[in-house]
């Protein structure tokens, strides 16, 4: 879209397409083996243009010639003996229309939207290695009640987290001790509302300490993850990782249990702290930006129908889902590789209707690239290909459309998704034709819709 087609690929040889565009009484420009027809001062002119030609090519007036000729320390006396021209201007022309126009392509820009292959994959990792707390601690709290518990509080604390952090990035903009002023203001909230609705449901017991560690780290978590420092969370982490190791070898006894998984929560809090402190030491912006509250609402929603659809999912292939979180990390990375494939799509296409088409072969490119290898993980684990990656499709385009700003519509659809998911599993047991059926309407309907949204040049620009 920035201007004409190249007519072949740049490989440092333009002459070929300088000898396309030349006329007879031009060819010898650039062809430095054939004899010149011209004689005198007319062959001067020549070899002066074929010296000159890279330089002259590209102009788009005669001015340009001139000021080139200028440059050279060409003189009138100079001109009017060596050239048979009367003056400077008089020789640029007779230039300007000798060289045939060529106009090279600038050199190829850097990628905007680079992405970090490893910081993609930690963040991935991230969202499941918390995951390894539970085998350590089940047999501690393991009930019904408890388990219910701990789904709700984590749905809370996910869909608060989602509107946290987009709010947290909005003040961002305004600086990094806006958002952090945000964050500390708004996780404690999110962790303690978690907390209260999964005590509410299990009561007093054991597992009271295990709802509101939960809720206390993905509050946390949730920080460190915005801030940027995965490396940071993942050190915290290290005494659960640790844990799950040694986990299939030896008992390692309730006390060691409990403490490892303590010892993790505290440290992923000092590190919160840590960041907050230093990012707050950060002098103020002048005039920050407070956004709505209502413009973080629907990356809530989208967060809280998403939690619903992955529990049910959950509850038939606990495994799958496993497969499911670690999936996130290339997600996010075929995210920026789309927004980087589409802006390079603007530069090698012309017309709308052809940038369109290439829009469309970049999202189904990327789509197969994410979805095709999370088959055989749904074969390895047991579970159903086709649920599996409907309802990964389903979250990678709602995610793809929020990224350009666009946050009702994946809201609404994939809320639409939830609720039928959740009628169907509530009044009978849960089916994975349901959610194939609900998440393949949803996912149809955001491909659709982001056909229709990003196939725009001026989305990308």
């Amino acid at each position: 879209m920035s201007g004409p087609i190249r007519l072949e690929p740049h490989d440092g040889r333009d002459d070929t397409l300088m000898l396309r565009l030349a006329t007879e009484s031009t060819m010898t420009l650039r062809l430095p083996g054939r004899r010149a027809t011209r004689r005198g001062k007319d062959a001067a002119v020549d070899r002066l243009a074929a010296e000159l030609s890279e330089q002259i090519g590209p102009a788009v007036h005669a001015y340009e010639v001139a000021a080139l000729l200028e440059s050279e320390g060409l003189t009138a006396q100079q001109i009017a003996d060596e050239y048979g021209h009367g003056n400077l201007f008089s020789l640029a022309e007779d230039l300007y229309r000798r060289v045939p126009r060529s106009f090279p392509e600038p050199p190829p820009a850097a990628d905007p939207w680079a992405p970090d292959p490893v910081r993609c994959a930690l963040r991935g990792a991230l969202f499941a290695l918390p995951g390894l707390a539970y085998p350590l601690t089940a047999r501690l709290w393991q009930s019904e009640r408890a388990v219910l518990a701990l789904i709700v509080a984590g749905l809370i604390s996910w869909a608060w987290g989602q509107g946290l952090g987009h709010r947290a990035y909005l003040r961002m903009a305004s600086g990094r001790p806006e958002a952090a002023r945000t964050l500390l203001a708004g996780a404690p909230l999110g962790a303690l509302l978690a907390a209260v609705s999964g005590l509410a449901i299990v009561g007093h017991g054991p597992a009271d300490f295990f709802v509101v560690g939960q809720s206390c780290y993905l509050a946390a978590a949730g920080i460190l993850l915005v801030l940027a420092r995965e490396r940071l969370l993942l050190a915290a982490l290290s005494p659960l990782i640790l844990g799950a190791a040694v986990l299939p070898f030896r008992e390692p006894g309730a006390l060691l249990r409990v403490g490892l998984c303590s010892l993790a929560l505290v440290l992923v809090t000092g590190a919160v702290g840590h960041c907050l402190r230093e990012i707050l030491k950060e002098p103020a912006a002048a005039a920050p930006v407070t956004p709505p509250l209502v413009a973080s609402l629907p990356y809530g929603l989208f967060g809280l129908a998403a939690g619903v659809l992955v529990a049910f999912a959950g509850q038939r292939h606990p495994l799958a889902v496993i497969a499911l979180t670690l999936s996130m990390g290339p997600a996010e990375w075929l995210l920026y590789r789309y927004r980087g494939l589409s802006v390079a799509a603007l530069r090698a296409t012309a017309t709308p209707a052809s940038f369109r088409w290439r829009s469309a072969a970049i999202l189904m490119g990327c789509l197969l690239v994410y979805l095709l290898p999370l088959i055989p993980a749904a074969l390895l684990t047991g579970a159903e290909p086709a649920p599996l990656l409907a309802l990964a499709a389903l979250l990678w385009t709602a995610l793809l459309l929020q990224a350009f700003g666009i946050a009702w519509l994946p809201a609404a659809v994939t809320l639409a998704a939830a609720a039928g998911v959740a009628a169907l599993g509530l009044h009978a047991q849960p089916s994975p034709l349901a959610q194939y059926v609900c998440c393949t309407a949803a996912a149809l309907t955001l491909t659709g819709a982001t056909l229709h949204l990003l196939g725009r040049p001026t989305v990308h620009a």
